[in-house]
């Protein structure tokens, strides 16, 4: 009789890799590529990908956010020309769409890059409205102190994304 089948022993069970075992153990490539989806930088991405193994998402998270706060004004740029308007619900009005639209032009008139603005945890209703007073409120920046609040959105996007990138590993 093997140990697993003697009386009065459970037999291990085997735990099944999760989403954050498959992105520790993936080609760096693979890694990198999978980042660039949640963050524009490659300088970001290659800091993440190069500090793996993570033990769990938390460390993970805290990776991501040491390594936007750590964007140089090159990185931070080269994030933001990888942006577009966030998404809005399919509902969302034409003639409401087209006033953000007209912000959004503005917008990278002004600062020559595009608005980003992260909206996790707005119910889609919401999203709309959000995104016009945040563009509103930030047409009145100038230009360094908008790129602050701009490098924290796209700390706060990345954060987002790689939380649903990897919402199967356990959150």
């Amino acid at each position: 009789m093997t140990p697993t089948h003697l009386p009065g022993r459970v037999a291990a069970i085997p735990t099944l890799p999760t989403i954050l075992d498959a992105f520790n153990i993936a080609p760096t490539e693979e890694a990198r590529n999978l980042l660039l989806d949640c963050l524009r930088s490659l300088r970001w991405a290659h800091r993440v990908a190069d500090h793996r193994p993570y033990p769990d998402i938390d460390s993970l998270l805290a990776a991501s956010d040491e390594a936007a706060y750590d964007l140089s004004p090159a990185d931070l740029s080269e994030a933001l020309a990888g942006e577009t308007l966030p998404p809005l619900p399919d509902e969302t009005y034409a003639i409401a769409y087209t006033a953000l639209s007209a912000a959004h032009a503005a917008y990278e008139a002004k600062f020559g890059h595009a608005f980003v603005i992260c909206l996790e945890g707005l119910p889609p209703n919401e999203a709309l409205d959000h995104a016009l007073a945040g563009i509103r409120s930030r047409l009145t920046n100038d230009p360094e102190e908008e790129r602050v609040v701009a490098a924290e959105e796209l700390r706060r996007l990345a954060r987002q994304r790689l939380v649903q990138l990897l919402r199967g590993a356990g959150l």
